[in-house]
């Protein structure tokens, strides 16, 4: 692990105001979710997930209105009448006195607030941003998914029997079926997925909520997770894809469970086939991507907030896709005492 880093210096071109987006605003996220998952890993355990989602909501909110940037929130906490900040329209960021460039950003303040309220492990606060149109207007529906890593990319098919998708996976990683685990949902709706997995000899890792971490683990060798499947938030989905274009792994969606009011406004989103199989590159076309998330409890992917006499310490996971870095970050935020002490992290 290694401590924050100092990233490029910044600069702001009049010509190109998105040549540098990477490199200028990179640590600027990493300290919007950092703040987010210290705020509501406070309410960790208490039960209580709105009030977990309120304070992750209201920290990323404010933390971002003093980043340097022309940002407009493309996937968030809903609409407008239904959400008083991050809604998707909203424009965030420090416009103030300078060309900065205009991202596109979509944000899960909070993934997994039952997780949160309850202790459990694997809540994250994520983000993900792009230049202007880098990132698909997802709308509020579900989107049936397949995650694997770079070893199969091209070659899963959303449409494909089950079977079929478990050989491909088992044959590229080199392995059998039967040593393959699969993580899913554990809904009513996955029901035949379940059995179809389970017939054909894999391991099945059920989870209450959230399949946007373990979709970014999926992508990595070592995580444990050979695949994502089933049908989870489309927004999710988005930051997903994202992280899977920093990853070079492969994901394909479709959208599901809209109603026909949705399927309207899709076309409004720029979406004119909502049957449309997407690849991550569809979902998240972006050149220069940024991902950015900090875990809020224990989980695969990454450490959750500690808290200790003299400060917070936070892991992070922080990817660019045009610089082509993927950053584990631990951080102590230190408190401003004169007699702090800060310890050297376990190796």
């Amino acid at each position: 692990m290694a401590t924050k880093v100092q990233e490029e210096p910044a600069t702001h071109t009049q010509h190109d105001p998105t040549a540098n987006l990477e490199t200028d605003l990179a640590l600027e996220f990493l300290r919007v979710v950092e703040d987010a998952a210290i705020a509501c890993a406070k309410t960790m355990g208490q039960g209580d997930r709105r009030r977990s989602d309120q304070v992750a909501t209201e920290s990323m909110r404010t933390v971002m209105d003093s980043v340097p940037m022309d940002g407009t929130i493309v996937i968030g906490e809903g609409e407008r009448d239904e959400a008083p900040m991050l809604y998707i329209g909203e424009k965030v960021g420090n416009r103030d006195g300078g060309d900065y460039p205009a991202v596109d950003i979509a944000v899960d303040p909070l993934e997994g607030t039952n997780l949160c309220a309850t202790g459990s492990p694997g809540a994250i606060t994520v983000l993900a941003a792009s230049e202007k149109g880098g990132l698909l207007h997802a709308p509020d529906c579900y989107m049936e998914k397949i995650v694997v890593g770079p070893s199969c990319k091209g070659l899963i098919e959303i449409d494909a029997p089950v079977a079929h998708n478990l050989a491909i996976i088992a044959k590229v990683l080199g392995r059998g079926v039967e040593d393959l685990v699969i993580i899913i949902l554990d809904r009513p709706r996955h029901e035949k997925l379940i059995n179809d997995i389970r017939k054909a000899g894999a391991r099945i890792q059920l989870i209450t909520d959230g399949d946007l971490s373990p979709g970014v683990a999926a992508a990595m060798l070592g995580s444990g997770v050979h695949a994502v499947m089933g049908s989870g938030g489309a927004p999710e989905g988005v930051l997903t894809a994202a992280a899977i274009r920093c990853l070079n792994g492969y994901m394909v969606g479709r959208l599901t469970g809209y109603t026909p009011e949705q399927s309207e406004r899709m076309k409004d989103m720029g979406i004119t086939d909502p049957k449309r199989i997407y690849t991550a590159e569809d979902l998240a076309p972006g050149k220069n991507i940024i991902f950015a998330a900090t875990g809020v409890t224990d989980g695969t992917l990454l450490k959750g907030v500690r808290f200790f006499g003299d400060g917070v310490r936070t892991t992070s996971l922080v990817m660019k896709l045009y610089k082509r870095k993927v950053r584990f970050i631990e951080t102590i935020h230190v408190d401003k005492r004169p007699d702090v002490k800060v310890r050297i992290p376990e190796r």
